[in-house]
């Protein structure tokens, strides 16, 4: 049975003490709930792939109280100092090249030699982080491929019984997650997943920041890369117009008399941020009463590409993938 604490002196100390002695702890941040663990056990780091029946192939972000202990795992450029002082606390992933002296596990970092690395803005997750005292590895706390959490009853929902413990801080507030940037080349600062943090708002730091040409699902360079991820099981069917009888509708904006039985909408009034932080449990909502309804598919409404919609796109472009067939991508649903 899985512990689930509250976001308490009391609770925050238990919680450091599992990650401490090796044990997994999932915790909330402001983009969703990541399953932790110490990246430098890795034994540790081994049962968050065991948990999450994860491909090992994907490599993990480490968590840190403030940017000072994250640098010291990784070899910062002057790009990276800028971004964090603009960003962090905050939903940002930085891809650097590792510290000589870095104590995280090479399974963490799928023996790659970089690793990533970020400070999220959430109280109780800083308070962990600092009471840990080391780097802790978290992926999103659900099964490998699945719906992302981003309240504790997710978590409880499919790693109850597999995990220590959860610590409840409530709801997250951006609810997708963090944006990557790969900084291991310096001159070529390159956007690889679309998060928290905009395009638009990295360029003004970052003018020079490209984006990448294509989505690899053989070896991905860093965390959240998978092709087919964040699926419900349901089918979703992208960009629709309107839905049909036999479908769930995921909507945004103003909706239009429908003939969908189910509808979510991410925002009526038509906001990202909003929608962002709606888009997970309005998947897991449309799954779980969709197949209680004999409903065969989710459609979505169109999402603007600009501010966060592209990180929303992203997400659901993943959702809507075709599923791997040879069991890599999850092992059990």
């Amino acid at each position: 049975m899985t512990r689930r604490l509250d976001a308490t002196q009391s609770g925050i100390a238990t919680a450091a003490s599992i990650l401490r002695a090796g044990g997994l702890v999932a915790f909330g941040t402001e983009t969703v709930y990541g399953l932790g663990a110490d990246a430098s056990q890795p034994q540790a780091v081994a049962r968050i792939f065991e948990a999450k029946n994860r491909p090992r192939f994907n490599p993990l972000i480490s968590h840190f109280a403030n940017a000072q202990a994250a640098f010291t795992q990784v070899v910062p450029n002057a790009m990276a100092h800028r971004l964090a002082q603009a960003f962090w606390p905050g939903p940002l992933t930085l891809i650097l090249p590792r510290a000589p002296g870095a104590s995280i596990s090479d399974l963490a970092a799928d023996g790659l030699a970089s690793l990533a690395v970020r400070v999220p803005a959430n109280a109780t997750a800083l308070a962990l982080l600092e009471q840990a005292d080391r780097p802790i590895a978290a992926p999103s706390a659900n099964r490998s491929g699945r719906i992302s959490p981003v309240d504790a009853a997710h978590v409880l929902e499919e790693l109850d019984g597999r995990i220590d413990a959860v610590l409840d801080s409530g709801p997250c507030t951006v609810g997708v997650e963090s944006t990557v940037v790969d900084l291991t080349d310096p001159n070529t600062p390159t956007l690889l997943r679309p998060g928290g943090i905009t395009l638009e708002e990295l360029a003004a730091i970052c003018p020079h920041i490209s984006l990448p040409q294509t989505t690899s699902d053989v070896a991905p360079h860093s965390p959240g890369r998978m092709v087919s991820h964040y699926a419900p099981h349901l089918p979703v069917r992208l960009n629709a117009l309107q839905a049909q009888p036999d479908e769930a509708l995921l909507a945004f904006g103003a909706t239009r008399p429908t003939l969908a039985p189910l509808v979510w909408n991410l925002s009526a009034a038509g906001n990202l941020e909003e929608a962002a932080a709606r888009l997970f449990t309005g998947l897991r909502t449309l799954d779980r009463e969709g197949q209680a309804l004999g409903l065969r598919r989710i459609a979505v409404q169109p999402i603007p590409q600009h501010g966060l919609g592209r990180a929303i796109q992203d997400r659901l472009n993943r959702a809507a993938a075709p599923r791997p067939q040879d069991g890599t991508e999850d092992m059990a649903p």
